[in-house]
């Protein structure tokens, strides 16, 4: 593990009940990857299934974990970013109570800081949502 769930908070600026990552289990300049348990007591859960913007949330932390680690801000408590925009959303499928998910986010494109990423999340290798977003000030 890069990053484990005891640490996430240390990298990302949200705080329980809105961390929707549990470990970034690989992290380059390029790409991050993270995994993700969905548990009962989720707040996004909407009868036994994990809502889309959870997943939204969960691409954007993953993608703020790994700038976070790849940038050199280690030690550096609740990074700052904000999320410019996202586009290019389509979702396939709602993954569900007890399910552990996994996000791959790819770097396309940075000027200075600001990041254009394109996230995907997978369940068993079945693809459940992508969508490109745009982060500043990460």
């Amino acid at each position: 593990m890069t990053i484990t769930k005891e640490k996430i908070e240390e990298f990302i600026p949200q705080r329980p009940p809105f961390v929707m990552i549990d470990n970034l289990v690989e992290a380059s300049e390029e790409m991050f990857m993270s995994d993700f348990k969905i548990v009962a007591d989720n707040i996004f859960l909407d009868n036994g299934y994990l809502r889309e913007f959870a997943l939204i949330e969960n691409i954007a932390q993953t993608s703020s974990a790994g700038l976070a680690l790849t940038k050199k801000y280690m030690g550096r408590k609740k990074p700052d970013g904000y999320l410019g925009g996202i586009s290019k959303l389509k979702l396939y499928e709602l993954p569900k109570l007890d399910d552990t998910i996994y996000t791959v986010v790819n770097l396309i494109a940075r000027l200075e800081n600001m990041f254009l990423l394109k996230g995907v999340n997978y369940l068993g290798g079945r693809m459940l949502m992508e969508c490109e977003m745009k982060l500043a000030g990460v």
